[in-house]
């Protein structure tokens, strides 16, 4: 491409494949996260406070490498023993860091990020220090670890895994199994939070809750987003079994947040908290959306929480459900700081507000570029499909969508698809860079049975992909109502988001 003084410029479409075939020997999950950082600094500006680029001093960008390729060596997040005697056994021996602050816990279906990030922007506009674990990342592997709001710096992230790497090996000496890439993980947020130190700490868990290894924590809050069927293999065939499962993360006297949810998953939850002496509270009884509307850039709600009403409150994302994730992030805070219990008054208002209105969720209907109009979301179940599929109807005025859709071969591709057929005129399928992503050709299969040959294009390079679907949207014309979205993986977001940029 050319810049507007002619001169010719790179491609970051192009160098892309370059890029990652080069990086044949590593993990391929890592090499796209490098190798999109640098095409993104190929187009100019400066990146998002939130999806940090790669380190520019060429020493921090080095020892980042080498920290990533150590953690690449160990099982995968989706390679799971269900036990938490690895993590406990490397809590043991930091001290018990995670025992140093309170926590609110955050598990569920879909939601979970969001919800996290929203109680992380509420606890600091009230002038706590916040430490937020939350996972996958969507562009950086420090993304996952959070202090006052920002991701750890790649510097702190080298330093804190080079503090507790004789530990880990100390354990893994000890364990049948070595420690994982997620459980390292872990036990590096957890001694980054006591080492800051923070006031509280915001976790997410990874799956599931009973087993999961962020479940050393006795969450003060517990917070269940809405659950529906994914990981069915692990979690069990039914809400009922997979809320089984998540119950785990509700401890002894806490307070729980139930999101909306099916009746058998709510039995099982509410079972719970009575065994264990938990207070609950309940989206639609105790806490919920009173009212919202479409405002530009977002929505304005009103909601009402533990303590009263909160009105006017102006949310920067898109959909309903973001709508409810919002009030369960407000009950999860009003719980943490003792309203509805030692104290009847509300939060402020303004400071409500405030925290609400300076959110942001990377990857959840967001939108990167305009001309045409091309929205990213990291729906990735059937459950999360409907609801972006009925945010998109909402928010945006196109009259030709195109998707792009990009999966993973462990999903429930069919219900993801049949979800989003309604909205899309075509859809361009193809694949991530990701050892789980679903072949392009397999998912196309699939797509043609949902869409009909006539509506489904293949590009299994994602670059090809983008340009494909830029260019069915184009048909409409330069100020019709065309657009794109990219959707299916988190992964599959995460390269567009790198390959695309803002702006």
């Amino acid at each position: 491409m050319s810049d507007p003084n002619g001169t010719d410029q790179p491609d970051p479409l192009d160098s892309f494949d370059e890029i990652i075939e080069a990086e044949t020997d590593r993990d391929p999950d890592l090499a796209v996260i490098e190798a999109g950082s640098r095409t993104l600094r190929t187009q100019g500006g400066p990146p998002q406070a939130d999806v940090p680029a790669r380190p520019e001093d060429p020493e921090v960008d080095k020892a980042l490498r080498e920290v990533e390729a150590e953690l690449a060596t160990r099982w995968g997040e989706t390679k799971l023993e269900p036990s938490v005697a690895r993590i406990a056994a490397l809590m043991d021996v930091l001290g018990e860091p995670q025992r140093s602050y309170p926590s609110i816990h955050i598990t569920g279906t879909n939601g979970k990020t969001s919800t996290a990030r929203m109680i992380e922007a509420l606890l600091g506009a009230f002038e706590l220090r916040t430490g937020r674990y939350t996972s996958p990342h969507v562009q950086s592997i420090t993304e996952r670890i959070s202090l006052d709001g920002a991701p750890i710096s790649a510097e702190r992230f080298v330093e804190t895994y080079h503090d507790i790497k004789p530990y880990v090996e100390m354990v893994d000496s000890a364990q049948e199994y070595r420690l994982s890439f997620f459980e390292v993980l872990t036990g590096m947020a957890y001694a980054a939070f006591a080492d800051a130190p923070v006031d509280v700490a915001v976790v997410e868990v990874g799956m599931g809750g009973s087993w999961d290894a962020t479940n050393v924590i006795d969450g003060d809050v517990a917070v269940v987003t809405p659950i529906d069927l994914d990981h069915t293999d692990r979690l069990g065939g039914t809400t009922a079994e997979i809320a089984g499962e998540k119950s785990g993360i509700i401890k002894q006297d806490a307070t729980v947040i139930l999101a909306q949810q099916p009746v058998d998953a709510a039995q099982v939850l509410l079972k719970k908290a009575v065994e264990v002496d938990a207070t609950v509270a309940r989206e639609g009884l105790e806490f919920g959306v009173v009212a919202r509307q479409v405002a530009v850039g977002g929505q304005l709600l009103t909601l009402r929480g533990l303590g009263g009403e909160y009105q006017e409150v102006y949310l920067p994302l898109h959909g309903a459900h973001q709508a409810h994730n919002a009030a369960v992030a407000l009950a999860a805070v009003e719980a943490f700081f003792g309203v509805g219990a030692q104290r009847a008054e509300p939060l402020d208002i303004e400071t409500v507000r405030k925290a609400f209105a300076a959110v942001s969720s990377p990857g959840r209907l967001e939108v990167v570029r305009r001309s045409p109009t091309i929205v990213l979301d990291a729906a990735h179940n059937p459950a999360g499909a409907a609801a972006t599929a009925e945010a998109v109807r909402e928010a945006f005025d196109f009259t030709r969508l195109i998707g792009v859709v990009g999966a993973s071969g462990d999903k429930n591709v069919r219900g993801l698809l049949e979800a989003f057929e309604p909205i899309f005129a075509e859809v361009v399928v193809t694949q991530n860079s990701s050892h789980r992503a679903m072949d392009a050709d397999e998912l196309a299969a699939i797509a043609v049975e949902v869409f009909g040959d006539e509506r489904v294009q293949v590009e299994p390079r994602l670059p090809d992909a983008l340009e494909a679907a830029i260019t069915l949207a184009e048909e409409e014309g330069e100020f019709a109502g065309g657009g794109v979205l990219v959707t299916g993986s988190v992964i599959t977001v995460g390269e567009a988001r790198l390959l695309l940029g803002k702006g």
